[in-house]
């Protein structure tokens, strides 16, 4: 493959040469081999159109809405492509809700003194409960015990009693929009019970009832899931704060002994670093031969730990996001790789066996062919782990450092990471009102919420989203970065304040007043729920105007799996106007497409664009932005 159909970054592209040296399966190798006719990007055409079934024993079967050619079951092909499409939504909500449910055990056992960690953020959980009507006159103790109470009651809540977070939370205006239309939800298992239940065949083929049933979940994850993992990781690791953080390849020297937890849940990451940051754990790295002990921030568990704790040189950088994954396991320099809940590829035994690394799932989910050994996290037993975790490490320091030949030289930047809405608005004196005020002059333009993964499809890994990202800048559009996006702006250099000379004149003058980077990095795909609550805040403050009107847009431009799925199902029930890329299986459904494209803005304000030039995506979201703009009068 030619070097941009690697990957955006250079770290990435130096790695990938020796693996192809080594003669080692890797996924740039797999993608090609699955297209067609020489094309990487080639699949068979009724996949591509998600006009393809293989649920009962009729199928597989195959659908033409043109010729109206249905399935066996008689369901048409936009009945296939958007049942195909919840099953992809239920699929990212039950895994977005399994890291809340690990994150409330952890605030729940915190909460009774049994885990290495502490309520850091008492304001936080006060405001928390506080707005969810619990009482907080009590210790801090009994008010965080109370909150895991009301939510986990309120997640088991049956799909037709509405949720107490939801109503607590949303938008009074999103609020009256959802309840006409059928979407306010009930507890987020309850609604995975009824859209699973629905795609069974024989039972729910109407594409429009479908799409009705992925918003209605959506709007479960993003509050039930997503905003209370969230607030409550803050309320035991700290709120997001700017600082700077080393990031790429570079960040892995092999004379160190180098532990990466590498998912989403930060939980024996942060367990990791509090050891490691003791002197006596440092002596035990270097007793083997190592410079000493590092913990080393990987993917959506890194992007966690980095937005809340400072470097040093215990905790001492961010790779990258999952695509680099085979990457980061074949510089020769990692000794532990502790794999939770998500984002652990198939291939990793391979690597940890040619690489000599240790590979630990600590998730009751991941599991490898042929790995055996295995530590399932318990917030209990957090700090027990962890030291096991750090052993294992040191333990392998010597043969993989002896028999590796690591690459060296690779490239390290830094980035400007921890921005979140609290620490934006204390960046701003205590309120909102001076972005308000550069919005409503001018200044910038809007606001973008890029939250997106890393694919090959079509480009590179992160080519489409830095090229993206550049193009929203240049138009004076301040944008916050999520997800392994996040990643991708990090390590291309976009949350450095040097960025802003890719920045509009506006945004680039903004920037350079404020020192702040064009791009700031709000977080990981489970802060979509926080953007959201941003937003309702901004919304509020111009005068509780909808959603759907404001200076603002979402954008996925390198969405990948069933987690961004449901996220940008959620931000067209937010009323927002939505950009994805690659183009959706849903190109065999014309009336879907017509659905997501243009039918929906009449129902919740949201709308579909599914543009694949940078240049004419970035054009259409600013006129979307404009147009928003004049309605408000600004």
């Amino acid at each position: 493959m030619e070097k941009e159909r690697i990957s955006y970054h250079e770290s990435v592209r130096r790695v990938y040469d020796r693996i192809k040296e080594d003669e080692m399966n890797n996924i740039w190798d797999r993608y090609e081999a699955q297209g067609m006719g020489g094309n990487p990007d080639q699949r068979c055409p009724f996949c591509m159109g998600g006009v393809r079934c293989d649920l009962c024993s009729n199928g597989p079967c195959r659908a033409d809405v043109a010729k109206d050619k249905r399935g066996v079951c008689g369901i048409t092909g936009d009945g296939m492509a958007m049942r195909m499409m919840l099953l992809r939504n239920i699929l990212g909500a039950s895994t977005y809700h399994y890291h809340t449910e690990q994150t409330i055990k952890t605030l729940r056992a915190t909460a009774k003194g049994e885990t290495p960690f502490k309520i850091i953020e008492k304001d936080k959980l006060k405001v928390l409960a506080g707005r969810l009507g619990i009482a907080t006159s009590g210790t801090i103790e009994k008010t965080a015990l109370t909150l895991c109470d009301f939510v986990e009651a309120d997640f088991n809540r049956k799909a037709d009693e509405p949720s107490q977070i939801v109503e607590a939370l949303a938008p009074d205006e999103r609020k009256i929009t959802w309840k006409n239309l059928d979407l306010f939800p009930g507890g987020v298992y309850g609604e995975m019970l009824r859209a699973s239940s629905s795609c069974l065949t024989n039972v729910d083929g109407y594409y429009v009832s479908l799409a009705l049933k992925a918003m209605r979940l959506s709007i479960a994850t993003a509050y039930q899931s997503q905003i209370v993992n969230e607030y409550c990781q803050d309320i035991i690791f700290g709120l997001p704060r700017p600082h700077k953080m080393r990031v790429d390849l570079g960040v892995l020297d092999p004379d160190y002994v180098n532990a990466l937890p590498n998912g989403h849940e930060p939980f024996l990451g942060f367990a990791m670093v509090q050891l490691a940051r003791k002197p006596e754990w440092q002596d035990k790295a270097r007793a083997v031969g190592a410079k000493g002990l590092r913990v080393i921030a990987n993917i959506e568990t890194g992007q966690e730990m980095i937005q809340r704790w400072e470097m040093d040189d215990a905790f001492y950088g961010f790779t990258g996001n999952w695509l680099m994954q085979e990457a980061v396991l074949g510089s020769g320099c990692v000794d532990l790789f502790a794999c939770d809940m998500n984002c652990s590829m198939p291939v990793d035994p391979a690597y940890a066996r040619k690489y000599k690394i240790r590979l630990v799932p600590v998730s009751d989910l991941v599991a490898f062919e042929g790995i055996t050994e295995r530590i399932n996290y318990e917030p209990e037993k957090a700090e027990e782990q962890a030291a096991q975790l750090l052993l294992m490490a040191i333990d392998n320091f010597k043969e993989r450092h002896a028999s590796v030949q690591p690459v060296t030289g690779l490239p390290m930047n830094e980035a400007t990471v921890g921005f979140s809405s609290e620490s934006i608005v204390e960046a701003l004196g205590g309120s909102l009102e001076p972005l308000l005020k550069v919005i409503k002059n001018g200044t910038i333009r809007g606001v973008i919420g890029l939250i997106s993964c890393t694919t090959l499809r079509d480009t590179g890994q992160d080519v489409h989203s830095v090229r993206m990202a550049k193009e929203l800048i240049k138009r004076d559009l301040l944008v916050l970065s999520m997800g392994c996006g996040n990643g991708a702006m990090q390590v291309a250099g976009l949350c450095r304040p040097e960025a802003s000379e890719f920045a509009g004149t506006g945004l680039k003058g903004l920037c350079q007043t404020l020192g702040i980077p064009p791009v700031l990095s709000y977080g990981t795909c489970t802060d979509t729920g926080r953007i959201a609550d941003l937003l309702a805040s901004l919304a509020s403050a111009l005068g509780n105007v909808p959603v759907s009107e404001l200076p603002v847009a979402a954008v996925a431009p390198e969405y990948m799996e069933q987690k961004a799925t449901i996220d940008a199902v959620f931000a067209l029930a937010f009323g927002l106007y939505t950009y994805v890329n690659p183009v959706p299986t849903v190109t065999g459904a014309p009336n879907l497409v017509h659905l997501l494209t243009q039918d929906c803005k009449q129902l919740t304000g949201g709308i579909l664009n599914v543009e694949k030039d940078p240049v004419q995506a970035a054009n259409a979201i600013l006129a979307h932005i404009e147009a928003n703009r004049k309605k408000l009068g600004i």
